[in-house]
């Protein structure tokens, strides 16, 4: 596995306002903004902003912070393959896959 963190989530109450606090307050540079999404090109990773609610159904926990910290990391491979060893590696380190692997955008 190589080490690295593709993706930092951050679960937003108030899209707008964090959206405008990074770009604006931070100097952050938006790079893509989707439907809901936001997110910003750092030096070898990417900082997304997404609504709490949703992060946390995605991830298929409630998201009332009992259990979830409203954030996510991502570890994006260049297979699918890879994405299965990952898993199985992380599993075997002793962690709990709570959502299975799945196609994203």
């Amino acid at each position: 596995m190589e080490p690295r963190i593709s993706i930092i989530t951050l679960g937003v109450s108030n899209m707008e306002r964090s959206h405008k606090f990074y770009r604006d307050g931070l100097g952050l540079p938006t790079k893509d903004e989707g439907e809901g999404i936001v997110f910003f090109q750092l030096q070898g990773t990417w900082l997304a902003l997404y609504p709490r609610e949703k992060l946390a159904e995605d991830v298929t926990v409630l998201p009332d912070g009992h259990g979830f910290s409203g954030v996510t990391l991502a570890h994006n491979t260049r297979t699918r393959e890879e994405v299965d060893a990952v898993l199985a590696e992380a599993e075997a380190a002793g962690a709990t896959i709570v959502k299975p692997a799945q196609d994203v955008f």
